[in-house]
């Protein structure tokens, strides 16, 4: 399915400013970085070279302080919590959301997590996986007063208690993950084998799966509940989670792939302008996506037979935003979860919450429509989309 371009990808079309939603970004909102530890920030540092735009000098010299703040609470969670953590066992087999970027993760990650038997990661404790257990009681009452009110990309309400996707933990903690890139949006990408895992050695998946474990049972010790995740890295994971966790369940989303391209553009140029140590200049940004939606599905694809009936359910994005409590049932009876009954209400509640929802709207160009239409026939296909954004 790989199929790689040579010379330079069209540029997206522009789109009109008034149709994108978001935030704007402001100093004194919180970023990604803000909660690692001296360790895992020097990593990051390096990983990147240090080259950092001049205009962003103070930021990185703010995240240095904070790395300082997070290094002594991350100790005191140690020794408060360490063999507590390493000692505790998961309350089931966790549930995994998966599927490309913006293709609706975060709405149904919205959704499910109204259902009370169910914890998540929120934006808190992905910022500061290291201390949460011990500092979020200081920390969150302040922090949540410099969030924006909206993700810089897309109309979907931010906070620090909202769900988030746990790859941005695993990224504070000093793991490898293509997040980086985030940070140093105009380097070579930095760490593309770690997308979907496969072309690690077997050390370095042990390390990832040790401290993707890690992080789940610190979870845990916060609420003794099953964990339902969401991060689209996660798509092409499926075949290492299943190493450590056997019995993990699995619900991907799909969304058309014409809406997908452009609406991914967005995110990374929003998130680097944001979060990023380097002002994005956007080159091989478009390549980047398309190889990347190639890499994760191809590896999704080999992977799934690997999965029992009762572990996958595939889900659109267009019955999230038309019949979502139907979706959600489903989801239950194929996965063999219980209680639906019991919360159907909070899902038909949330959905009346969601009906006056702005959706970004997007221009593609034409030669960029016959790239996804070549190099992603096999998703096109598979889902029966067409050209309609």
């Amino acid at each position: 399915m790989t199929n790689k371009m040579n010379g330079s990808v069209p540029q997206i079309s522009k789109t009109p400013k008034n149709e994108i939603g978001g935030s704007s970004d402001r100093f004194w909102n919180p970023r990604f970085w803000d909660g690692m530890t001296m360790s895992a920030w020097v990593k990051i540092l390096k990983s990147g070279n240090c080259r950092i735009t001049p205009s962003r000098l103070a930021m990185a010299g703010l995240i240095c302080g904070l790395s300082v703040a997070n290094s002594t609470f991350a100790l005191g969670q140690k020794l408060l919590y360490g063999k507590t953590i390493r000692e505790t066992a998961l309350v089931s087999p966790p549930i995994f959301i998966i599927g490309h970027w913006r293709s609706g993760t975060t709405l149904l990650h919205e959704y499910l997590i109204r259902d009370p038997q169910f914890t998540y990661c929120d934006t808190y404790t992905c910022f500061a996986p290291s201390h949460f257990l011990v500092s979020s009681g200081f920390f969150r009452p302040w922090v949540k007063y410099l969030m924006p009110k909206k993700r810089p990309m897309d109309n979907m309400l931010a906070g620090l208690e909202r769900p988030q996707e746990d790859e941005f933990a695993i990224c504070a903690l000093g793991m490898n993950s293509p997040y980086r890139d985030i940070l140093f949006p105009n380097t070579p990408p930095i760490d593309d084998n770690f997308l979907t895992l496969r072309n690690l050695t077997d050390q370095q998946r042990k390390e990832w799966l040790d401290i993707f474990e890690y992080f789940l049972k610190t979870l845990t010790v916060a609420e003794k509940k099953t964990i339902i995740l969401k991060s689209p890295p996660h798509t092409g994971r499926i075949r290492t989670i299943l190493e450590r966790f056997p019995d993990a369940k699995f619900i991907h989303i799909h969304r058309n792939p014409y809406t997908l391209f452009p609406s991914t553009h967005t995110l990374w140029m929003k998130l680097a302008q944001t979060h990023g140590l380097q002002h994005p200049n956007g080159k091989g940004l478009e390549e980047k996506i398309l190889q990347n939606f190639e890499d994760m599905y191809a590896a999704f694809d080999a992977d799934l037979p690997l999965l029992k009936p009762t572990q996958f359910v595939d889900v659109s994005y267009d019955e999230l935003t038309q019949t979502p409590v139907n979706l959600i049932e489903k989801v239950y009876s194929t996965l063999q979860i219980d209680h639906f009954d019991e919360v159907r209400q909070n899902y038909e509640q949330f959905a009346e919450t969601q009906k006056n929802y702005k959706k970004n709207k997007f221009q593609l160009d034409q030669k960029i429509v016959e790239l996804i239409t070549k190099r992603w026939d096999y998703y096109i296909k598979r889902y029966g989309y067409k050209m309609d954004i």
